[in-house]
């Protein structure tokens, strides 16, 4: 079967072990809140500490747990890696789950760490591979910038999706304030970016032939 398998790595979680656990206990239940039954092909669970795993189905937004993981109050520097491909049958959680798409997903992370890529996503196709490898890694460095304050003004608007004047409202500043924030936060470019790796993941170029 086709599914969407997602890896996100704590960066240099050694150094701090057991935040780490923390911060991925958090996370891993955050998502499976967050995404529906339908949209989980198996449960998020996190492994050795350090690493957290998804498999989600082809339709769903994997960039949708990268931007709640980035944002989120709590989140550790993190290194992400999304394939579409081939998984095999099976039952439990997606660290326990197998299959050609969890393979190219643990390639891909022993190379993003080498490249120092914050996300990185595949689905198989050359050309589609090609605009996703240009695409994610900047997905990863926009995120990675933000402060403390532009990521507390970008989660009501890129997760939530409420617009500028209600994210004044909820935060209880100014709409210019917010504008000016998100502005220098490059919030649209993050939006915009994500929802590229969203479309390419979601409607791979081989499929469509």
């Amino acid at each position: 079967m086709e599914g969407v398998v997602l890896f996100g790595d704590v960066v240099a979680s050694r150094r701090a072990a057991g935040a780490a656990t923390a911060w991925l206990r958090t996370l891993s239940a955050d998502l499976m809140s967050a995404y529906r039954d339908t949209e989980r092909l198996a449960p998020f669970e996190f492994t050795q500490g350090d690493e957290i795993q998804g498999l989600l189905a082809p339709t769903a937004d994997a960039t949708f747990a990268i931007l709640r993981s980035s944002l989120h109050p709590d989140a550790r520097a993190m290194r992400w890696v999304i394939v579409r491909g081939v998984v095999d049958e099976g039952e439990g959680p997606a660290t326990q789950r197998s299959g050609p798409a969890f393979i190219a997903a643990r390639e891909r992370l022993a190379a993003a760490a080498i490249r120092g890529a914050a996300v990185t996503a595949a689905v198989g196709d050359e050309l589609t591979d090609t605009i996703l490898d240009a695409v994610a890694p900047v997905l990863g460095e926009l995120l990675a910038d933000l402060t403390t304050r532009q990521r507390q003004i970008a989660w009501p608007i890129l997760v939530d999706g409420l617009r500028q004047s209600e994210t004044a409202t909820r935060l209880g500043v100014s709409r210019a304030t917010i504008s000016v924030a998100s502005r220098r936060a490059h919030l649209r470019s993050i939006a915009d970016l994500a929802g590229v790796v969203r479309l390419l993941v979601a409607t791979p170029l081989a499929s469509a032939r």
